[in-house]
């Protein structure tokens, strides 16, 4: 099999896409990237279809061998990478040929990257999606981590590895995802269960990511939210960026390897359009947060899905 060897893995280094949808009635998690934005730009950098996989590497730096003439595109929160020692710009197109050696060695900012490849990562898709449900062990390399002397496979690209030079994305689309961030939320679904001064706290003060923070959720530290009803409900289904308050009154912000059902009381949501910006930040990072409406969010994330349709209009 040809494709990418992984020489060193990464702490925490799965192929994922945009997620495995309709199965969480049954207890299987989407899953999929943690920042939707980057991993979209990636594929359109590729000119890829937008679903493609990709390499997800969470705050540790993997190393991969080149076993397939390909390219690749280094995207998401800023790393310092190198091909064969040479440091690789990223947000562009890298063909690479056999032999070639790409090493992560430094995350700058955010929390997770990604190494796109043309044709997308083409493990076999499991009830749709290709992306590794770390809970549920399936899709991905065979439910897991990406292992030493793993081999992922390359799919075919839909633009020729000779056109691929020079296809970067424009300065104007890529992120910052250094310090602190302010992102909206809608609130509910079970804010009457929180004091007026809880919803205060929520929206008027910073939060500090917790170094226990992963692909489940940003766990949150600074000022205790007050409940005023309890802070248990019955399990219900819970959606990526729920904002959970358990009993210590501390926010957790559910991401996109969080688990199916919930019990602790959601004092808001954040919106689909912020949720990859909340997801980039790492642990010591400073998070805020803003109410906002659901005609508005809705309309921002139309504008950026609208973004997204530009494809290689986006690029310089």
């Amino acid at each position: 099999m040809t494709g990418l060897r992984v020489v060193h893995p990464g702490a925490l280094t799965t192929v994922q896409d945009l997620g495995r949808y309709g199965y969480q009635g049954m207890g299987l998690s989407p899953s999929g990237v943690l920042d939707d934005y980057s991993f979209r730009m990636g594929n359109i950098v590729l000119g890829n279809d937008p679903r493609s996989a990709a390499v997800e590497m969470v705050l540790w730096a993997p190393t991969l061998e080149v076993t397939v003439k390909t390219a690749v595109a280094l995207v998401g929160g800023e790393v310092r990478a190198f091909i064969n020692g040479e440091e690789a710009p990223m947000w562009e197109a890298l063909v690479v040929e056999p032999g070639d050696l790409i090493e992560v060695k430094e995350f700058k900012t955010g929390f997770a990257s990604y190494i796109c490849v043309a044709g997308g990562v083409a493990v076999p898709p499991v009830l749709g999606s290709r992306s590794t449900d770390i809970l549920g062990m399936m899709g991905g390399l065979e439910g897991g981590l990406v292992k030493k002397d793993s081999v992922l496979p390359v799919g075919t690209p839909l633009v020729p590895l000779r056109e691929m030079a020079g296809r970067r994305l424009g300065p104007a689309y890529i992120p910052d995802f250094s310090g602190e961030a302010t992102v909206r939320v809608i609130m509910g679904p079970q804010d009457d269960y929180f004091t007026d001064n809880g919803i205060q706290t929520l929206l008027t003060t910073p939060y500090t990511v917790s170094m226990k923070s992963d692909r489940m959720g940003l766990r949150l530290e600074g000022e205790v939210i007050e409940h005023g009803k309890g802070a248990d409900i019955f399990s219900e289904g819970i959606t990526v960026g729920a904002i959970q308050v358990p009993k210590n009154g501390l926010p957790i912000v559910l991401l996109a390897g969080r688990q199916t059902v919930g019990g602790y009381t959601k004092i808001a949501v954040v919106a689909s359009v912020d949720i990859h910006r909340a997801a980039q930040r790492r642990p010591g990072d400073t998070l805020r947060f803003s109410a906002t409406g659901v005609d508005e969010a809705r309309g921002l994330l139309l504008e950026r899905e609208a973004l997204f349709q530009k494809g290689s209009a986006l690029l310089e």
